[in-house]
């Protein structure tokens, strides 16, 4: 998966559960735990979302993901990004059933 799709998938999650944890972040995103630390760290570092500590209900200490108002600008840039990629993809994808309902 491109970087920049990760992000934009990671902010897209925090924005509607901003106490999701990592763990979960890892399996929606279908990536190792370990690589979702080093997207959310990557994201943190660059200003686009911060941590705020919050006691859980199970007596366990958790974050909470506030997404920056720079992070939301890059959320609509990545947003934009993510859906040209993806149409041209389709459209590729498209082609190619074409031509193989054509050789049928």
């Amino acid at each position: 998966m491109h970087r920049s799709d990760s992000h934009y998938r990671i902010l897209k999650i925090i924005r509607d559960n901003p106490e999701v944890t990592q763990r979960q972040l890892a399996e929606e995103l279908g990536v190792s735990l370990g690589r979702t630390n080093y997207l959310v760290r990557a994201l943190k570092e660059k200003g686009l979302i911060k941590l705020s500590n919050f006691k859980r209900s199970d007596n366990k200490i958790g974050y909470l993901y506030n997404i920056t108002p720079k992070g939301m600008i890059e959320q609509s840039i990545l947003a934009k990004n993510f859906l040209a990629r993806k149409s041209e993809e389709y459209n590729k994808l498209k082609e190619e059933i074409e031509m193989l309902k054509n050789e049928l």
